[in-house]
């Protein structure tokens, strides 16, 4: 079964970037339906970003025009590309892989944005 592994997380100050990486173990991942959540400390989970198998992608309103999502199917791998960070965005963040029977979670990566 799939395996997704995160990267790219780390400490940066507000203003600041990022870029998070979600590559994928196996399966064929051109037909994955490719995801970032996050979750902050007592917060539930929230989708931040994805990306369909034709390329459309989508944005929770918080990121919109700060993040950007990508995805290489020939590297089996989905970015997060994350600029002008904010306190709020600091959180644990996920890579998720849907189609059908399949919802996929990777271990998660932190993001910590300090003021």
């Amino acid at each position: 079964q799939v395996q997704l592994v995160e990267s790219g997380g780390g400490l940066v100050q507000a203003g600041g970037s990022l870029s998070l990486s979600c590559a994928a173990s196996s399966g064929i991942f051109s037909t994955y339906r490719m995801g970032w959540y996050r979750q902050a400390p007592g917060k539930q989970r929230e989708l931040v970003a994805d990306i369909t198998i034709g390329g459309t992608t989508s944005y929770a309103d918080s990121v919109k025009g700060r993040f950007t999502i990508s995805r290489d199917n020939a590297k089996n791998t989905v970015y997060l590309q994350m600029n002008n960070l904010e306190p709020e965005d600091t959180a644990i963040y996920y890579c998720n892989a849907k189609r059908a029977f399949l919802n996929k979670w990777g271990q998660g990566t932190q993001v910590t944005v300090s003021s």
